[in-house]
């Protein structure tokens, strides 16, 4: 009896992702539960202090520029992880097994001992960069405070937009992507829009950072 009581209980609970702000995916964009679209941009970095001075100046201009161009807000969000280096090394020994060069082989070891020993010294972390673009339409923003507390109490009240509305926000999205897309290649950046299942990749990778998805970024080329 105790056992199906427990059961029953499970059953009713809710699942994870009635707890998540993201109500589905699709068309390389995320729909939100409020109704608001959400487009995610991985961007690649560059090393500022190695410029000299006057490009330095030339990417603050352009990053001034950028800034004041937009008319609607922007996150930044940057993603730290610990370089997960055990499957680069096991390569490593594989190729040594299989090198017939006996001065190949040593200068493969010699390498292996040192990226291992380089690791061991302090945690190396692999970052990625991303910026999300919002879009929010007039209707979302004239929401009242108790229909916006209404969707946050009840997770499970998932606003599944229809087709043709859908097609017109997301229209709108993709000019601003267009113009930050355009920002910041100015700035010598590069910028890739994360497709649908690059998305779904990234959410899981980002609640589950213990267990990255598999195959992860394997859509993405561009920046690296």
């Amino acid at each position: 009896m105790k056992n199906k009581s427990a059961e029953k209980k499970k059953n009713s609970l809710p699942a994870t992702q009635h707890h998540l702000p993201v109500a589905e995916v699709k068309q390389d964009t995320l729909i939100m539960k409020d109704g608001t679209l959400r487009a995610v941009l991985l961007v690649s970095s560059i090393n500022f202090a190695l410029k000299n001075d006057d490009e330095q100046s030339a990417i603050i201009s352009a990053y001034v520029s950028f800034l004041n161009s937009l008319d609607h807000p922007l996150q930044v969000v940057i993603q730290s992880r610990q370089l997960h280096i055990k499957p680069y090394l096991s390569k490593l020994i594989e190729q040594e097994r299989k090198q017939t060069n006996e001065l190949l082989r040593a200068q493969i070891a010699d390498y292996r001992s040192f990226v291992a020993e380089l690791v061991d010294l302090g945690k190396i972390m692999s970052k990625q960069f991303f910026v999300i673009v919002p879009y929010d339409p007039l209707s979302n923003k004239k929401k009242g405070f108790f229909s916006r507390l209404g969707e946050v109490v009840n997770p499970v009240k998932v606003v599944k937009l229809k087709e043709e509305r859908f097609l017109e926000r997301k229209k709108d999205l993709d000019m601003r992507i267009r113009q930050v897309e355009s920002g910041l290649t100015n700035m010598g950046l590069e910028v890739v829009r994360l497709d649908t299942q690059s998305l779904i990749e990234l959410m899981y990778s980002t609640y589950n950072p213990v267990s990255p998805y598999p195959n992860r970024w394997r859509h993405l080329k561009k920046c690296k």
